[in-house]
């Protein structure tokens, strides 16, 4: 099988020449800029660790409703513990996305994380991945700051005690009385700074090109999938593309899908205004608002029906 998008290699990054390194950041800058996307091999996150995830995360959604539940609390908005199926829609559609998923956020940052009890193999398996798709998004934020020519830790700092999220995502079998057009996941743009997509148990993720055709890319094991958010393309003035994509609906009603999207935000205070020097290479006009990082968060979370 292979990929539809450029891959990437963060060992030369972590490794490499000096040379080696500047042509990984030119490579990512490249993806970035021209597509939103580009896919990640050799990031060290063990594929054991990946899968037990996976294992966990099912055991935690084939529990009965009436359990799940109860570690769904609507004053969270969302940010924490269970979110039931159907609550969620993409911006702008008429229906709500086929998908049910549950919100982790870092330990230290409030509000606090909700542990089904019922799955003990859930909170440890979740935080270890936390840890470690944390620590290949720090790497990540310092090359996309010297492709910017931005100092080296600013965007990786700025995410330092925020509200990123990993969410664990399941897509239930679709029932054929469905309406065609709702999809698993309709078509949408993350609203982060970037999202690291561990590889899904199934295919369906399609991104939109430029002449408003849909690609297929490919799920495959060993590979992370790495996008821009909206939050990094407002900063950088559209130097990075935050892209359209979607989860198709499977052609049975037997399949369901996981997947493991790790939503990279920065703190709230953090000012998302376009930086002058990407002003400077996209034209030398702001294209995109002065806001925070709190209130785009606050104004997206509204759109998508979570608050």
């Amino acid at each position: 099988m292979s990929q539809t998008i450029p891959v990437l290699s963060l060992q030369q990054f972590l490794q490499g020449t000096p040379a080696e390194q500047s042509a990984f950041v030119q490579q990512l800058g490249e993806a970035l800029g021209a597509i939103g996307f580009f896919a990640l091999v050799d990031h060290g996150i063990d594929g054991g660790l990946i899968q037990a995830a996976y294992a966990a995360a099912e055991a935690v959604f084939t529990l009965p409703a009436s359990v799940k539940q109860q570690y769904e609390d609507r004053a969270l908005h969302g940010q924490r513990g269970f979110t039931a199926f159907g609550r969620e829609h993409a911006k702008d559609s008429p229906y709500p996305d086929l998908k049910e998923f549950w919100h982790i956020g870092p330990e230290q940052v409030l509000p606090m994380n909700l542990w089904p009890a019922e799955v003990p193999s859930f909170k440890p398996a979740m935080l270890t991945l936390f840890t470690e798709l944390d620590r290949c998004a720090q790497v990540l934020l310092e090359a996309c700051a010297r492709f910017l020519d931005l100092p080296p830790r600013s965007l990786a700092d700025a995410t330092v005690n925020s509200p990123t999220l990993l969410r664990v995502l399941h897509y239930p079998p679709v029932s054929p009385e469905q309406p065609p057009a709702q999809l698993r996941a309709a078509a949408h743009e993350d609203i982060n700074l970037i999202t690291l997509l561990c590889e899904a148990t199934a295919p369906g993720l399609e991104l939109q090109q430029g002449d408003g055709t849909w690609l297929p890319i490919a799920a495959i094991p060993g590979q992370i999938i790495v996008d821009t958010g909206d939050m990094l393309q407002n900063l950088t003035n559209g130097l990075f593309k935050s892209t359209t994509h979607r989860v198709l609906n499977p052609d049975n009603d037997r399949d369901r899908r996981f997947s493991l999207p790790f939503f990279v935000h920065p703190r709230a205070e953090i000012d998302l205004s376009p930086r002058p020097g990407c002003v400077a290479r996209t034209g030398g006009k702001p294209r995109f608002p002065q806001i925070t990082a709190g209130e785009y968060l606050h104004l997206r979370l509204q759109e998508i029906g979570l608050t």
